[in-house]
């Protein structure tokens, strides 16, 4: 699934650049570079890579528009790294479209789990109408959900939650995106009610709710369904 996988990497720093090439072709990834946002736009639509690495601070465009940019035509995953590190950078980039957010300086290991899990996510989308992650299993179009092959009664608004994260597994969701999209723009400042239903879906999906492995916390941005 990522042997040979492409990856286009979109930053004006020659040394990142050489620096993701080096660990990124030593894992069997083939690497397509840009040096700013026009070339990398350019590169994504005539490439079709399997992710995106972008960096926001881009000499000819914000790294922003370059996500909208993309988002209005492709759903390729889209990992952004940049030094940026802030709450409110790191929120408005997930909530206009990006996959993943990692700062530098990064991990390298860190990153390769993250693009690995950004092909899964991609995977699971073009081969399997039926989700599975682990013991967790979720048809969308006959809304049933089993755990450890059993049926699990949810609400309706448990299963609204459940199927937003399955639609954007692997991904990291912000507690707006969230709100805004289970409850509606009116209720886009009650994180509270993120936290209840979560714990709830844990209590009813994971083997143990205090550890979990399928709903993890991102501290001070949001949750993500992991793929396992």
């Amino acid at each position: 699934m990522s042997a040979n996988s492409n990856i286009l990497v979109i930053d004006d720093e020659v040394q990142i650049r050489r620096l993701l090439k080096l660990n990124l072709q030593s894992n069997n990834y083939n690497i397509i570079e840009a040096e700013n946002g026009a070339m990398g736009l350019e590169l994504a639509a005539s490439h079709h890579p399997d992710v995106i690495i972008l960096d926001l601070g881009l000499p000819d465009k914000d790294g922003l528009d370059v996500l909208k940019d993309l988002r209005q035509w492709s759903n390729i995953p889209v990992i952004i790294l940049s030094v940026r590190n802030s709450e409110n950078d790191i929120v408005t980039a997930l909530d206009s479209g990006a996959n993943d957010y990692l700062t530098k300086p990064f991990n390298t290991n860190e990153l390769l789990a993250r693009i690995r899990a950004s092909l899964r996510q991609q995977y699971h989308e073009l081969t399997s109408p039926v989700f599975r992650s682990g013991k967790l299993e979720v048809d969308l179009n006959s809304r049933i959900v089993k755990c450890n092959g059993e049926l699990v009664k949810l609400t309706a608004t448990e299963y609204s939650l459940l199927s937003l994260f399955v639609k954007n597994a692997g991904k990291v969701i912000t507690h707006s995106y969230i709100l805004k999209e289970v409850w509606g723009l009116p209720f886009s400042d009650e994180t509270q009610y993120v936290r209840i239903f979560i714990a709830q879906l844990r209590k009813k999906l994971e083997d143990n709710p205090n550890h979990p492995e399928l709903f993890t916390t991102e501290s001070g941005i949001g949750y993500r369904l992991n793929i396992i």
